[in-house]
């Protein structure tokens, strides 16, 4: 299509870029490997990190995974011709960007309803960006494009789920690679989407949070950056999942398996299982639709699921998440011995800590008690190489499963 034709002959500006960004075809699909364009490819590899909730997490102000994030520079590296240097560049950039943003908020956007990958689309055109090399002024305008287009409301991962809830990620890995594209081509996009007039700080500087306005520390997101072999890089403090569930449920599930495995205690023995978190765990992962889970992204965030289940199969893997466990009526008891409520002493100690209490009550009226502040996987209490091969295997082989029967 001419210019000329575009808006009755009017000059719309730079020629479409949009071949740029869907014609290649150079970018390989994982497992079928039919070869299409980088921007499709972000979006697939992105689905394929994040579907199973099983992939890293980082949470300060805001919860990220970056490694969602990973999956831009991997298409546009293999799609550019690039090498295996510039994918690991791209993404130590990816989470240095992502987990900045993740501790800059006063407080974090979540608390106020928004979902984190609301930053993430300010960090993927960044990883992308430099994979493409982009110039500054082509950098700026890649993330202008991406962030007009991403504002995530928190509602993906309220109440009952959907496949959104781990479509949002990638939806803004997606929107970083072909935002980095259209950029290299000269489409242009809002300077001030971060600090300016009615960029990020000030759209959400309007909210009203405990009688104080929102707000974010911009100095801390760009103080102390990394820049030789001797600088601290943010993706060293990442935590790898433990299990394939929401971050928050992880330190819970961690003391009631360690409870039940010292106290050889049976599904049959257990009259109530009393769960103790932070206030935002106990609203995200134990309100009303939690108790029902009817797919799999509901099912993993909901804490009475994962403790029913974690109890009867002595495991929570993503065996656990296939559609016939997950409906499987026979749990319904089980979740509504499951308690889950907030405790006032464990919020001044989030988000440096993620502690959690569990005390189950058996049938005979004893009480047995576990608290964890530290769930496996973080840093402090990292997988060891062989849980990791276990979890490798566990994503990577065929597995057989019979609901009950602990392995």
């Amino acid at each position: 299509m001419s210019r000329e034709t575009v808006a009755g002959g009017a000059d719309p500006g730079p020629a479409s870029p949009m071949p740029a960004t869907a014609g290649n075809g150079k970018a390989t699909a994982f497992v079928s490997g039919f070869k299409t364009n980088p921007v499709d490819a972000a979006f697939l590899y992105g689905h394929m990190i994040r579907a199973m909730d099983y992939n890293d997490i980082y949470w300060k102000a805001d919860p990220c995974h970056p490694s969602d994030l990973i999956a831009a520079p991997l298409a546009l590296c293999e799609s550019e011709g690039l090498s295996g240097k510039d994918l690991i560049l791209g993404t130590v950039i990816a989470y240095e960007i992502e987990m900045r943003l993740c501790e800059i908020g006063r407080p974090g956007v979540r608390e106020y309803g928004w979902h984190h990958a609301t930053l993430s689309a300010f960090a993927a055109p960044v990883a992308a960006g430099r994979v493409l090399n982009l110039t500054p002024e082509q950098m700026v305008s890649a993330i202008g494009i991406s962030a007009s287009r991403t504002f995530c409301p928190g509602a993906v991962t309220a109440g009952k789920l959907t496949n959104m809830k781990n479509t949002v990620d990638p939806w803004a890995g997606r929107m970083g690679a072909e935002s980095a594209l259209l950029a290299r081509e000269g489409f242009s996009g809002p300077e001030h989407i971060i600090d300016g007039k009615e960029g990020l700080f000030a759209v959400f500087g309007h909210v009203q949070y405990k009688g104080q306005s929102a707000s974010f520390d911009g100095e801390a997101l760009v103080k102390d950056l990394p820049d030789s072999a001797k600088s601290h890089y943010r993706i060293l403090d990442c935590g790898m999942k433990s299990f394939p569930i929401e971050a928050l449920s992880h330190s819970p599930l961690t003391a009631m398996m360690k409870t039940v495995k010292e106290n050889n205690i049976k599904a049959d023995d257990v009259k109530e299982i009393k769960v103790e978190v932070i206030a935002r765990a106990a609203d995200i992962l134990g309100d009303p639709h939690k108790y029902r889970p009817d797919s799999k992204e509901t099912a993993d965030h909901s804490l009475p699921y994962c403790m029913a289940v974690g109890l009867v199969d002595g495991m929570v893997t993503p065996l656990q998440f296939r559609e016939e466990r997950v409906l499987d009526k026979s749990l319904i008891p089980i979740m509504d011995k499951v308690k889950v409520v907030a405790n006032d002493e464990f919020e001044a100690l989030f988000p440096k800590f993620q502690p959690s209490r569990v005390t189950i009550t058996t049938n005979d009226g004893k009480e047995y008690s576990t608290r964890v502040d530290v769930p496996k996987g973080d840093p402090r209490d990292p997988m060891t190489e062989e849980e990791i091969a276990v979890k490798f295997n566990a994503l990577g082989g065929a597995q057989r499963f019979t609901p009950g029967i602990r392995t």
